[in-house]
């Protein structure tokens, strides 16, 4: 995929303004009752598989929205730095992949909502991307967020109650794919051109 560079400040507005988004649709589910939950995922049922791309904007109380606002902001401005196609592609994997683990693994009858399975995937495309890339400074920036967030890798392990591990592993494996999908050809093209230009001898 050709290289595209997003200005800092431009990637800042558009974070700003999801970030509007979901405060504002918290504050509407509040006013609401609580209405807007039912577009969360329910666990195990046909009828839960649309509400995958519902979901992840979506938030139990503004204390969930809250834990998730820093590194929703930082990760996903880190990720648009790279590119909207990338950060798009990125976004719609680790959304899919966390819904499904989410909606496949979680217990029948619970209903998941949150941005965590999101950031889950941001985080493990920004450690993981420069192992196929092999640009120096995707490698600073994956180990720069390793630093940061590597703790919350440990949420993809069964813990507290009513944190849902499945949509955290979900998102991470997601976030994985999309940095193999997107990344993996840069790899193999330095080694694709020394072939071409090696010669042989008898």
């Amino acid at each position: 995929m050709k290289q595209e560079i997003v200005r800092p400040a431009r990637a800042a507005l558009v974070m700003v303004a999801l970030l509007a988004a979901l405060w504002l649709l918290e504050v509407v589910d509040q006013l609401s009752g609580g209405a807007l939950d039912a577009y969360g995922i329910e666990a195990r049922e046909l009828d839960g598989l649309p509400e995958i791309f519902t979901a992840p904007f979506l938030h139990a109380g503004f204390e969930h929205l809250l834990s998730n606002t820093v590194p929703f902001a930082v990760l996903g401005f880190l990720v648009l730095l790279g590119g909207v196609a990338r950060w798009l592609l990125s976004s719609l994997t680790s959304i899919v992949s966390s819904g499904l683990f989410a909606w496949l693994l979680t217990p029948a009858g619970t209903v998941v909502l949150g941005a965590s399975g999101l950031v889950f995937g941001w985080l493990t495309y920004l450690v993981v991307r420069g192992v196929w890339s092999r640009r120096p400074i995707q490698v600073l920036v994956g180990l720069a967020v390793l630093l940061v967030y590597g703790s919350l890798i440990w949420g993809v392990l069964p813990g507290a109650a009513g944190i849902s591990w499945q949509a955290h592993l979900g998102g991470a494996v997601g976030g994985v794919l999309a940095a193999w999908l997107l990344h993996r050809r840069r790899a193999a093209a330095p080694a694709a051109a020394r072939r071409v230009g090696q010669t042989s001898s008898w």
